[in-house]
């Protein structure tokens, strides 16, 4: 049995060898992809970025007094539950890619003809827009607003343009929500008001049906007036035995007392257990009636309090809302205004020379390795293979490639 000879394996410079013997064909095409990179980077536009920096003013955007007010009663998570948060970088960012507003820029500066959009699609136009715009938020808060166009005034305007239509947008929008939260706040404030003398007839009613005006100081002066009575009482039966011992039963001093000792009797048995005095008065009540009377005074006093507690709270917001609602400040603060820049943005030509260099690199190589395989191969096993040595063979021909 005869042994099978082992294909040689290929070491780095017979590696070496084949882009040497190829290295014509290399230098040639790396050459000619160096000039065809040189000439589209200068064919290019160029383009020019205008930027400008804002940020979201605080202090006057809307609604900013009634959350003030709502934070320092309720605390912020009250204000939150009533959607009136501060407005935040997402709103801008979501106003700055509307439709509506990048429709607006478009109508304003013609865009579409500058795109060369030729069936003045609206839809293509935007997104060839959004493509040469770029908003990002920095480090510190802000927004960088930025637009690229061939002309570096038209882009430092549309950038300028885009910061004013989103500040009046969103005016707009709080103004809306100002007004909203008005009506709201003003349904809640009638019906308060409405609310709270309703409360106070009934108290009214309460206080003139029972001649309650001060629930606990009456309720101490009927107990201390009972006492006394009670006292009293106790004092007169004692006189009145002493009276019976010494004149008798029939006496008209016992007499009198007893008279006097049975008026005591029915006036604290009226107080602790009768239904309404038989005099009148501004101060004292019947025990029997205290449970009943404590109670519907209670209640009444609490719903009082209770309304008036959110009449405290829902009056100055109804104020302050019908003020936000009158408000029409600027609530973007320019930091930077949009300048129409000197330096150009694009194309950067070292970067798409370099761009097409390493595609060719990265290209020819591997087709060097496989052109010189294929020349190699004496005896190709199928028509492919065949085609491919004569293309591959022609090509050596061509840049006079030494094969052997």
């Amino acid at each position: 049995m005869e042994n099978e000879v082992k294909p040689k394996e290929a070491k780095f410079s017979d590696h070496v060898f084949v882009l040497y013997k190829w290295k014509k064909f290399l230098f040639i095409n790396l050459f000619l992809l160096l000039v065809i990179g040189t000439i589209y980077s200068f064919l290019i536009s160029e383009k020019f970025k205008a930027t400008s920096i804002i940020t979201v003013s605080q202090s006057n955007s809307s609604l900013g007094g009634i959350s003030s007010l709502i934070n320092g009663q309720i605390g912020s998570f009250g204000s939150e539950l009533l959607g009136m948060a501060n407005p935040s970088q997402d709103i801008i960012f979501e106003l700055l890619n509307s439709r509506s507003v990048l429709t607006n820029v478009i109508q304003k500066f013609n865009l579409i003809d500058y795109y060369q959009i030729s069936d003045n699609n609206i839809d293509k136009t935007i997104k060839a827009f959004r493509g040469d715009l770029v908003f990002e938020p920095t480090d510190n808060g802000m927004i960088e607003v930025s637009v690229i166009n061939e002309n570096p005034k038209t882009a430092a305007d549309i950038a300028n343009y885009l910061v004013n239509i989103v500040d009046d947008k969103n005016v707009n929008l709080n103004s809306e929500q100002a007004r909203n939260n008005r009506i709201f706040i003003e349904k809640r404030y009638i019906k308060n008001s409405s609310d709270l003398k309703s409360a106070e007839d009934s108290m009214y009613k309460f206080q003139k049906k029972y001649g309650i005006f001060a629930l606990p100081e009456q309720l101490e002066a009927s107990i201390k007036v009972t006492a006394e009575m009670e006292a009293q009482f106790q004092q007169q039966m004692l006189a009145m035995d002493m009276l019976k011992i010494q004149y008798g039963d029939q006496s008209p001093l016992y007499l009198q007392s007893k008279t006097q000792l049975d008026f005591l009797k029915e006036k604290v048995n009226e107080l602790k257990s009768s239904g309404k005095l038989s005099y009148p008065s501004n101060v004292l009540f019947p025990f029997s009636k205290i449970p009943e009377v404590s109670l519907s005074y209670l209640r009444l006093y609490r719903d009082i309090e209770i309304q008036t507690k959110i009449m405290e709270f829902v009056l100055p917001m109804y104020e302050q809302a019908k003020v936000e609602e009158q408000k029409s400040i600027p609530s973007l603060v320019v930091i930077d205004k949009a300048i129409p820049p000197q330096l150009k943005y694009s194309p950067k030509k070292a970067f798409i020379i370099l761009l097409f260099f390493f595609f060719g690199l990265f290209t020819l190589i591997p087709i060097i390795f496989v052109a010189d395989k294929s020349v190699l191969n004496k005896i190709p096993s199928n028509p492919l293979e065949v085609k491919t040595k004569s293309f591959f063979s022609r090509l050596a021909r061509i840049y006079k490639i030494d094969l052997r």
